[in-house]
């Protein structure tokens, strides 16, 4: 495979796990934003969801997205951010930031369902 092609793939694989990343980013701040302006809805349960499954799939792939296993095979870096447009300091601290952000909305959403009933 030429080192052209290589570099292709990688972008390829660069820009679909940005997306994916901003549409949990936006998941996670939209349950965030249920909570806070207590706004629960079907779609924050929804979002619950999808970012639990999104961990399940962190676990299974021991922490790390399928996506970063795949680019991988097209870059030898050892940056945290090889593999997605993100700075190299967010890329590394991600998970931390964003699970945190996530449980607080989810602490808060559970907060607003005890209040309400």
């Amino acid at each position: 495979m030429t080192i052209k092609t290589k570099e292709n793939k990688l972008l390829i694989i660069k820009l679909i796990h940005t997306i994916i990343w901003m549409f949990f980013v936006l998941v996670i701040f939209y349950i965030l934003y249920s909570g806070i302006f207590n706004k629960i809805t079907t779609f924050t349960w929804i979002g619950v969801g999808l970012v639990i499954g999104e961990g399940i799939v962190l676990m299974i792939f021991n922490k790390f997205c399928p996506l970063t296993l795949i680019a991988r095979k097209y870059s030898n870096s050892q940056k945290d951010n090889f593999d997605i447009f993100l700075p190299n300091w967010l890329a590394k601290n991600n998970k931390l930031i964003f699970t945190s952000i996530f449980l607080a909305g989810l602490i808060i959403i559970i907060i607003r369902l005890f209040q309400n009933s």
